[in-house]
C-alpha cells in the first residue's frame, strides 16, 4: 500500500455515494504495513468487509477474486486497490466483481505501470490507462486516470459504475482526483531505478551513504 493510494481513496469516500456493504479484495496488511495499509478507517460507520486469498492481519473473510464466493449484486462498492497486478487472470477478476456488485454499486481500482517487481505472493502484470478502460468496459459508467509521466505512468486509476453516478459528486471526485495528482506529481515521476532502489536499501543505510558522501565532499 502507499500514501498515494490511500489518499485517493479517502478522497473517494469523502465525495462519492459508496454503497454498503464495502469489500476491500486484496486487504491483506503484509509484514511492514500492519496498520499503514488499513483503509477501513475511511469508512468509520459502514458495513466493511477485508478479503484477500489468505488470512492475516486486515483479512475478515478468505475469498478468491477468480471464484468470489458471493451472491450475484450482494456487494455494495468493491475496492482493489495495487491488488491486480498480484492477481492471474485479471479480467475473469473484473468480471467476478461486476456480478457481486448491486445495480447501481461502485468499483475502485488501481494497480502499477512503472513499478519494480514485488511478491505478495506473486507479481504477474502491468497496466495502461487502455488496460483498464478494456478491464472496465462492462460497466456503463467509467473513469480511468494515471499519476506520473504520460508515457510511462507509475500509477493507473479506475472507477466503474454499475449505474450512474450523481453529478455534483462526480464534479467534486474529479475535481479532487485533479488534485491528487498534482499532490504526487513530484512523487510519480521517481525515475524507476530510484524506485527499486528505495525499496530494497532501508532507509537506515540511505541515510548513512548521505551521511558518508558528505564527510568526502562529493
Amino acid at each position: 500500500m502507499r500514501q498515494s493510494i490511500k489518499d485517493f481513496v479517502r478522497l473517494a469516500a469523502r465525495t462519492l455515494p459508496l454503497p454498503e456493504p464495502i469489500y476491500e479484495f486484496g486487504s491483506l496488511q503484509v509484514e511492514g504495513q500492519e496498520g499503514f495499509a488499513d483503509l477501513r478507517v475511511f469508512f468509520t460507520g459502514k458495513e466493511y468487509v477485508g478479503a484477500d486469498m489468505r488470512p492475516g492481519p486486515g483479512v475478515d473473510v478468505v475469498l478468491n477474486l477468480h471464484h468470489l464466493e458471493l451472491a450475484d449484486e450482494t456487494v455494495g462498492a468493491a475496492l482493489i486497490m495495487d491488488t491486480l497486478e498480484h492477481v492471474e487472470y485479471p479480467r475473469r477478476a473484473l468480471q467476478e466483481a461486476y456480478r457481486v456488485l448491486k445495480p447501481q454499486g461502485v468499483l475502485l481500482l488501481s494497480s502499477v505501470m512503472n513499478y519494480p517487481i514485488h511478491d505478495h505472493p506473486y507479481d504477474y502484470w502491468r497496466f495502461t490507462p487502455e488496460g483498464f478502460r478494456s478491464l472496465l468496459q462492462a460497466f456503463p459508467c467509467v473513469l480511468v486516470d494515471f499519476a506520473g509521466d504520460p508515457a510511462f505512468p507509475r500509477t493507473v486509476l479506475g472507477l466503474g459504475c454499475k449505474g450512474t453516478l450523481p453529478e455534483e459528486a462526480l464534479r467534486r471526485f474529479q475535481e479532487g482526483l485533479a488534485d491528487w495528482k498534482l499532490q504526487h506529481s513530484v512523487e510519480e515521476h521517481k525515475p524507476f531505478l530510484k524506485q527499486a532502489k528505495e525499496m530494497v536499501v532501508p532507509p537506515g543505510l540511505r541515510l548513512l551513504w548521505r551521511k558518508l558522501r558528505r564527510t568526502l565532499g562529493r
